[in-house]
């Protein structure tokens, strides 16, 4: 099956404006379209009654936030079209159980002619939907979008010889850099999970392009905000980074590299 990769942003706390809009949002359009024949209230119990729909939805959709994160989870960090459907059906079946309780439960206790829940759903339910989903689909989207442009904006290159490929990588996910004759080994993360790419292009040329580099070896540089202990297990000192990549520090490189992580306030 065909991934679509969709725009997301995994910020709960985008999330939770997402849900207070939405509250506000349902709350807005039952008091003016009256779908819930809130024609036959007055005013004062608009305002009394209507909100507990706005706050079935914006709950509604905080109630989805866990399932969302475990969704975003297990797809190593990536999110999809697919997914994004997925969520929003499960939200809209949470929607309603929450807007059906509030319906028995408070704006209609104890009366013996309800609306059956056939009629609930075809007569009220989904024509309201139809107003908020694309509110929430078109807000998801905006602020996904939003939030890949700010990441790709803060992306280092690391550049291949002529017309050779690079890598684009945050700052932050880059672990070390490893000479390999012509070429360069980086080692960096993605997703949280290690990877590497060989990269034509030569150790000095990065050296001075990426100046937070820290060199430890004539054929190594590493990012030393990875930095995770000293190793001398082999007799010869190495330093262990982020998902126990082990770099050797050479005798001329490793005052440097000690006081560069005392600097960066990392254990010694």
């Amino acid at each position: 099956m065909l991934k679509i990769k969709y725009p997301f942003d995994p910020s709960l706390l985008h999330h939770v404006y997402i849900a207070l809009g939405l509250a506000l949002w349902i709350f807005v359009f039952l008091y003016f379209t009256e779908p819930l024949n809130v024609s036959e209230i007055n005013t004062l119990e608009k305002l009394a009654y209507l909100p507990f729909y706005g706050i079935a939805g914006g709950f509604a959709y905080l109630s989805m936030l866990p399932f969302q994160q475990w969704l975003f989870k297990i797809g190593q960090r990536s999110w999809t079209l697919q997914r994004e459907l997925f969520f929003l059906l499960f939200f809209m079946m949470m929607g309603l159980v929450l807007s059906r309780s509030v319906y028995v439960f408070i704006i209609v206790p104890n009366e013996p002619n309800i609306y059956s829940l056939a009629y609930f759903i075809t007569g009220i339910y989904l024509p309201t939907l139809i107003a908020v989903i694309p509110i929430v689909f078109i807000s998801r989207w905006a602020i996904g979008k939003y939030k890949n442009k700010k990441l790709e904006d803060k992306k280092i290159v690391i550049n291949g010889e002529g017309t050779y490929e690079g890598l684009r990588l945050l700052q932050e996910n880059l672990i070390s850099i490893k000479s390999d004759d012509n070429y360069i080994e980086v080692t960096y993360l993605m997703n949280e999970l290690m990877k590497k790419q060989l990269i034509r292009n030569k150790l000095s040329v990065i050296e001075k392009d990426l100046a937070f580099l820290v060199r430890t070896h004539r054929s190594y540089l590493i990012n030393p905000v990875h930095f995770q202990r000293w190793d001398l297990s082999n007799g010869k000192l190495q330093i262990v980074l982020a998902a126990q990549v082990k770099i050797p520090v050479s005798k001329t490189y490793a005052s440097l590299v000690k006081t560069t992580i005392k600097d960066l306030g990392l254990a010694l």
